[in-house]
């Protein structure tokens, strides 16, 4: 990654409750906090030893196979795709001590290769581990709640840039990260990858941020004038914003990063995902005439908000194009349901 990026702006707070939920509520841009977590015992073990924070961990395991992905050296830790375009890691599951058996034969060898256990739901895996190592959220941002919180744990990797749906924060809990972020507008000069052959669910790019190829990539020039870098110690909590691209570098032998990821809207909302994979189904490879009068059919039904749609309506018989409630929802989800198993 090039040297003299802008840095993430920081941002520090009187107290770890209410007014960690004043800065997520504002914030449009991603932000560090420094030292947020810095009182887990999560992290004063990683201060430790790689060793006592996998004993930590082990403390909270469920008796259960937990997923690990296995990349060779000469992948030089970065989870990406083979000149095949298929994954250039293997994925096999395995009871937690054999998983710290090969952290331990990983840091006797040196040799790089990669074992990396990614987005591992902490409720599911480990018990009592969220409440041995507390988030502050308070009740003034409500969303957060509900977050998801999840677990990812590895040796020294990369992953490439890609972005997320819901609101995210990182907390870096051993080791070290860099992230490096970019706005939501810069996907097309990142070279996204396929949507339906993913690393690891989300589109990535396809540009080696360590060696640009920009005879080839030309836009990533643009993308890094844009980009900002936020690096993270033991403790540090990076917010990404719905839509942010971040890419990832994990820098020591073990890390840890605690993330959650939450919503301002309602859970019944369908997945923008979705629909952009329909409307490539659907609307994509239609003749060029056609297509625009989706594109403004597109507007004037969901981009615009509705609204104008609805106007000439009288509310009983606005059926779907009323505001959305959980009810409707669910009625239009049974329909999709219905029309796309034909």
């Amino acid at each position: 990654m090039p040297e003299g990026l802008p840095c993430v702006a920081e941002v520090a707070l009187a107290d770890h409750g209410g007014a960690l939920d004043a800065v997520l509520a504002a914030a449009t841009t991603p932000c560090v906090v420094r030292g947020l977590a810095a009182h887990w015992p999560l992290v004063r073990a990683g201060r430790d030893s790689a060793t006592a924070a996998r004993a930590h961990l082990a403390s909270h395991a469920r008796p259960r196979a937990f997923t690990v992905s296995l990349a060779p050296p000469q992948a030089g830790g970065r989870l990406f795709y083979d000149q095949a375009m298929q994954v250039n890691f293997q994925t096999v599951q395995e009871p937690l001590d054999a998983i710290w058996a090969r952290f331990a034969a990983a840091e006797q060898a040196a040799d790089g290769r990669a074992i990396y256990m990614g987005s591992i739901d902490i409720p599911g895996w480990f018990e009592g581990l969220d409440q041995a190592n507390p988030m502050p959220f308070g009740a003034g941002l409500p969303a957060t709640q509900d977050a998801l919180a999840s677990v990812w744990i590895g040796t020294a990797s990369r992953v490439a840039a890609h972005n997320d749906f819901p609101h995210n924060l990182a907390v870096c809990a051993v080791g070290q990260r860099r992230f490096t972020l970019f706005p939501p507008d810069q996907f097309a000069n990142l070279y996204l990858g396929p949507l339906d052959n993913t690393p690891a669910g989300r589109a990535v790019s396809m540009v080696d941020p360590d060696a640009p190829d920009l005879l080839r990539h030309p836009g990533y020039a643009t993308a890094l004038a844009h980009a900002q870098v936020a690096d993270l110690a033991p403790g540090d909590a990076l917010f990404i914003p719905s839509g942010w691209y971040h890419a990832v570098d994990a820098l020591a032998p073990f890390n840890v990063l605690v993330n959650y990821w939450w919503r301002d809207t309602p859970r019944w909302l369908g997945q923008p995902q979705d629909a952009l994979i329909h409307a490539i189904l659907a609307i994509r490879d239609l003749p060029a005439a056609e297509r625009a009068q989706w594109h403004a059919l597109f507007d004037h039904y969901a981009f615009s908000g509705g609204e104008a749609a609805r106007a000439h309506l009288p509310p009983a018989g606005q059926g779907i194009l009323a505001p959305l409630d959980a009810a409707a929802a669910g009625r239009i989800r049974a329909f999709l349901l219905r029309s796309l198993s034909r």
